[in-house]
Formats: C-alpha cells, structure tokens, sequence
C-alpha cells in the first residue's frame, strides 16, 4: 500500500493563492474609478462580445479580471441575486455592500473546500448621490474584501499600473475630474491601449451616471468604440 503525502494546511492554501495570482496576473488589467459624472468602468479588453463590465441593478456595477467562464458565473448569479431580492423587498434593499458580502462567501467557500480555486479578482460598485458617497468594493479570489477609496486596479501587473497611474493623475482630485479625463488617464497608463483612436477598439468602457438621462431606474451606460475614440483625442 502507497503511503499517502501530507501536505500542511498552510502550503495548502499557500499554493492555491499562487496558483490564482499567476492566473489574474495573466489577464488585463481594469481601472475603476469614481468621478464628477459617476464611476468610470475601464478595461482592456479588445472584445466586442465578451464583456468583462456589466450591470447588475440600478446603480450597481460588476468589472472583473481572470477567466472569463468563472466571472460570467459569478456574475450572472449577482444579478439572480439582485433581482430577486429587489422582487421580495425593496430596490432599495439592493446595496452593492450585499452583493459583495455574497461574493465574499461565495469565493472564500471555493477557495478553501474546492480543488481549485476561482482565478478571478472582482470590483462592485454602487454609485452614490455625490462622489464621497459613492462605495467601491474590491475581492480577491480567496473571498476577502477590502472597500476602495474611489480607485480599485485590477489584473495585470497591479504595482506597475498603480505606480504608472499615479504619475499619469499626479496631484489632480480624482472625485472632481470629468469622467472623460478618467478614461483619457486609463487608456495612457494601460499597456497595449495607449492614447489615441488606435486604442478604442482595445478598451471596453462603461459609466454609472449619478445624473439619469434615460428615464429609467438604471444608471449604467456602456461606450461604443466611437464614443470612446472620441474621448480618447478630446482634450479638457
């Protein structure tokens, strides 16, 4: 009979979480961030189809980095969420510090009793009255969740892009700036989009607007690659 290997619960989970950040770190960077219009949604993602920012209720938002199939799961059962819990109480009842606690639960239970864990980082987000009152939420792939002071960097190589992000933005009040201007310093500082229309097709964008324009309950707009190149090679 083959004796079996131990393995310590601390490599255990050691070699899970560098298993999921070599996956994340694979994948494309996303900025988010809030601004005077809303939050600003940034990925790049040269996809016109496979979307890695979505809706998932009225002023609430989802961006991911990692496997595409693991997000769109998770993201998918955001919105069964939502939906059914706005139907049983109230929209109001739907808050994006829920969601997060759900997502929270949900990827800590697949990190520590699954054979593999999610490759995945998440930002939810819920647009507030003014920008101090937005709430931006960001998980990690073992179901711990930190609230984000109006900027969340995910994917890629994240300490090269928060460092080439702060030279970008300098002094300048990220809650004050126009979300053009946001989506202007997001494409210069992720790699492979640059400035420019050439960089269009390359970015995936979307707004959560504080102001409704669509006579709906719903806030988030997605950018067509016009709208976008437009922006790109628009100065203040």
């Amino acid at each position: 009979m083959s004796a079996q290997y131990y393995v310590s619960p601390e490599q255990l989970m050691k070699d899970r979480a560098d298993f999921a950040r070599k996956g994340i770190a694979r994948g494309r960077a996303v900025i988010v961030a809030s601004c005077a219009e809303g939050i600003a949604l940034i990925a790049e993602n040269p996809s016109g189809s496979l979307h890695k920012i979505g809706e998932i209720y009225d002023r609430i938002a989802f961006a991911a980095v990692g496997k595409y199939n693991e997000f769109e799961s998770l993201r998918q059962a955001g919105v069964r969420y939502a939906d059914t819990r706005g139907y049983s109480y109230a929209r109001q009842d739907v808050t994006g510090r829920g969601l997060a606690s759900v997502y929270a639960q949900s990827l800590g239970a697949v990190f520590t009793a699954e054979a593999k864990p999610f490759e995945v980082e998440l930002a939810v987000v819920e647009l507030g009255a003014s920008p101090d009152e937005d709430t931006l939420f960001s998980l990690n792939f073992d179901g711990s969740i930190a609230e984000q002071p109006g900027l969340i960097i995910m994917g890629g190589d994240t300490p090269a892009l928060r460092t080439a992000w702060s030279e970008a933005w300098g002094e300048k009040s990220l809650p004050q700036a126009s979300a053009a201007a946001v989506i202007r310093a997001a494409a210069a500082v992720l790699p492979g989009v640059g400035e420019g229309t050439s960089g269009a097709p390359l970015l995936e964008v979307a707004v959560l607007e504080r102001i409704n324009s669509q006579g709906t309950h719903r806030h988030f707009r997605r950018l067509d690659t016009g709208t976008i190149a437009s922006i790109l090679t628009s100065g203040e």
